[in-house]
């Protein structure tokens, strides 16, 4: 066993830095509306496949609907949520405290998502966030996305941080494997977006974190990561 300092962050995006489910919801909802399609989802169905992308949130809201089907809502929610983007979305309860914590100390923070840049550099923008990020690494940044370790390998270099020092926080199974496969310290995001069939206690993340103000101990060096 070994104590790994903390000397960088990165986050998942939606569903553990950023509550974006009111503009993905709403986005479903237009798409729905603009199709006449009536739908018995209710918000917490749609909020707990936010993290799994378009498509799973409207398997969940139109299930009977084949792919070519769910393609073509698809591409209309995805017009829906590019003027949605950043409207209703926020930092999660605790997050821009913790932010301003490790800009004191002096620890780098970035993101590795899978959202498309063309979503994720204005909705940080938005948010004020992006001045505060030394790394954004989207879906397409890369030639992978995760679970593949290149888009933490690429924060990574960006952040000048060997992986061993930098703790990746998500709230879905493939962060936790990207982050082992990058060899990063990992946490699950209890906070987050997780459906009821997840079981986040099998995806042996280094720890599970209740809410983000866990995090501050770790910043702040009165706690270690043992691996």
């Amino acid at each position: 066993m070994r104590s790994s300092p903390v000397l960088a962050l990165l986050f998942d995006l939606d569903g553990t830095l950023v509550d974006t489910a009111p503009d993905l919801i709403a986005a479903v909802h237009a798409t729905l509306a603009q199709n006449a399609i009536e739908s018995a989802v209710d918000y917490a169905a749609l909020c707990a496949q936010a993290s799994n992308g378009s498509l799973a949130m409207l398997r969940a809201a139109v299930p009977h609907a084949d792919e070519p089907r769910l393609e073509s809502l698809r591409e209309v929610m995805l017009q829906h949520y590019q003027l949605i983007n950043g409207t209703e979305a926020t930092l999660f309860d605790g997050l821009a405290e913790l932010l301003s914590i490790a800009k004191t100390y002096s620890i780098a923070i970035g993101v590795v998502t899978n959202k498309p840049a063309i979503f994720t550099k204005p909705l940080l923008s938005r948010l004020g966030l992006l001045d505060q990020l030394q790394s954004v690494i989207s879906a397409d940044t890369t030639r992978f996305r995760k679970p593949h370790p290149a888009p933490m390998l690429l924060a990574a270099q960006q952040l000048q941080t060997h992986p061993d020092n930098i703790l990746y926080v998500g709230d879905a199974e493939r962060d936790i494997i990207a982050a082992k496969a990058a060899n990063m310290p990992s946490a699950a995001a209890l906070w987050g977006y997780i459906n009821t069939n997840d079981n986040p206690q099998l995806w042996h993340a280094d720890m599970m974190l209740q809410h983000p103000t866990h995090l501050t101990a770790i910043l702040t060096g009165d706690s270690v990561i043992d691996r």
